[in-house]
């Protein structure tokens, strides 16, 4: 595959924002043919680059490997992976490093994780691993040549609910080599540049891209719920619930609210959207071809 520029170097020349999509790493067998229909239908919008997710057990982890190498050789696609600290030694960290160089796979998300049950389960450091995402970071980029990512959260972690700590903590992974970071859920604009905001206070320049996952029926707000440790606002649950009757509507306006969101954080400067798909492509194309329609 010919060199092409990393994404830190894509934010850094960008005369556009960029776009990206989060899939996921199939259950079992029988899941890879959604995964491949999603990808097969948002290739052609020209991603700047997609993700596959990393997850809590052994299996999913294996899983995550092959997509992510199936991915980087069967698209044109720039594909980065996911690495987490959670319930692994550092030697396996190293040999998972290792796997996505020998695929030809240089970026990588680097993200502490959350412990099985989601983010308001205790954190529990391996007796073998890391404590975090700083460190995971350096090991990262002590065994490869890789573009790092990292988490960010507009809604304040879990762990401590103190937004002035995590925008602290974005800038320790900026100083630990990340290049670029990626938000988690969240719906309100403001979230978002607050964030950024605080990030700055600091001295700190690293792009954040706004994480951004449609609604496409009523049980993502209790997914959402889940992975974010937050309540979904009131203002998007009410919109929803106006048409809970009828799921081809809560779609629609799922799609509308991300869409909103969207055009705003872009008119406001946000870098990019990296939506999160959950291996489906219907809900990101229609708000795809919604802010091309706009001008963003």
């Amino acid at each position: 595959m010919l060199d092409r520029p990393t994404i830190a170097q894509m934010l850094a020349q960008a005369d556009r924002p960029l776009f990206s999509f989060e899939f996921m790493p199939p259950r079992d067998e029988d899941e890879y043919g959604a995964l491949w229909r999603a990808i097969e239908r948002l290739e052609p919008l020209n991603p700047d680059f997609v993700s596959v997710t990393y997850g809590a057990n052994g299996s999913t982890r294996e899983r995550t490997l092959r997509a992510t190498r199936e991915i980087q050789a069967r698209t044109n696609v720039q594909t980065m992976g996911h690495l987490t600290c959670v319930d692994q030694p550092v030697e396996q960290l190293r040999n998972v490093i290792q796997t996505y160089a020998d695929q030809g796979v240089n970026h990588i998300l680097a993200i502490r994780g959350d412990m099985p049950g989601g983010p308001t389960v205790p954190w529990v450091q391996h007796p073998e691993g890391l404590a975090n995402a700083t460190e995971l970071i350096r090991l990262v980029k002590e065994v490869g040549d890789f573009c790092v990512g990292v988490a960010a959260f507009p809604m304040p972690h879990v762990d401590r609910r103190d937004p002035d700590f995590d925008a602290w903590l974005l800038v320790e992974k900026w100083q630990a080599g990340a290049e670029f970071a990626i938000t988690q859920l969240f719906f309100e604009p403001d979230q978002y540049f607050d964030l950024v905001e605080r990030v700055r206070a600091l001295g700190c320049p690293i792009p954040i891209i706004p994480g951004i996952m449609p609604v496409t029926n009523l049980r993502q707000v209790k997914i959402f719920a889940e992975l974010s440790g937050h309540e979904v606002p009131e203002m998007v649950t009410h919109r929803l619930e106006l048409v809970a009757d009828d799921p081809a509507q809560v779609r629609v306006v799922g799609a509308r609210i991300a869409t909103e969101l969207s055009v705003t954080l872009l008119r406001g400067g946000a870098p990019g959207l990296h939506f999160f798909t959950q291996n489906r492509s219907q809900a990101t194309r229609e708000i795809y071809a919604r802010l091309l329609e706009r001008h963003w």
